[in-house]
């Protein structure tokens, strides 16, 4: 059930040098569950490949499948990305990732699903003054809980490499199956999950509930259509 994973993980070895399933993991930005739950599964989220071709300019395609991509040599990248859906990227430009699964800025999305749509040129340099552009990734809002800075059906562009927690910065967050964009603020005992719009009440995690909290990144950026 797991020959997929497996497949893909002795690619990793041999392509990223990635010794471990915490080790793939950390590179990833994932906890170690994550690795395991897809092991479990069997199944490889495109994403993956996608951030290990950047972070080790494997061919993604070569990561994900087996197969060569336009190189024609395992390991070695001849795109930003695999498939057709990479076009030419004009110079001084980078690509990002959206993917599939939707952050809630209400009750909780459970589309959670790291499936890539689509990518979206950005400026180089802005990137990377935002962070670490080979860890971004952009998704879509769900909800209207942080109205007015963040409306349902904006897209959000998320470091995932940015997981240390700043008072009153914007964060996703993936509590248990659900995936959230909320600020956040420390106080003892607690960490509080705020929203703009005050008519949803802030969500207070103690315990255990913080050992469940997954930080998926910063939201650096906030883009919306008129």
């Amino acid at each position: 059930m797991n020959g997929e994973f497996d497949a893909f993980f002795q690619r990793a070895q041999s392509a990223c040098g990635v010794k471990s399933q915490s080790d793939l993991a950390n590179l990833l930005g994932l906890h170690r569950s994550a690795v395991t739950q897809a092991k479990n599964k069997g199944l490889v989220p495109k994403v993956w490949a996608l951030t290990l071709s950047r972070l080790f300019g494997a061919d993604p395609q070569w990561l994900l499948t087996g197969q060569t991509g336009q190189t024609g040599q395992a390991g070695q990248a001849g795109a930003p990305e695999a498939g057709a859906e990479a076009e030419a990227v004009p110079e001084g430009f980078l690509l990002v990732p959206k993917v599939r699964a939707r952050v809630s800025a209400g009750g909780g999305s459970l589309e959670t699903e790291a499936g890539v749509s689509g990518y979206f040129a950005f400026r180089a340099e802005w990137l990377r003054r935002k962070g670490r552009p080979e860890r971004m990734v952009l998704m879509d809002v769900v909800g209207v809980s942080m109205e007015p800075e963040i409306r349902h059906g904006d897209m959000v562009l998320i470091d995932q490499s940015q997981s240390r927690i700043f008072a009153h910065a914007v964060y996703a967050f993936g509590v248990d199956d659900t995936v959230l964009v909320k600020r956040v603020e420390k106080r003892p005992g607690m960490v509080v999950l705020l929203s703009d719009n005050r008519d949803y009440a802030p969500i207070e995690l103690r315990g255990q509930e913080i050992e469940g909290l997954r930080i998926i990144g910063r939201v650096v950026w906030v883009g919306r259509e008129l």
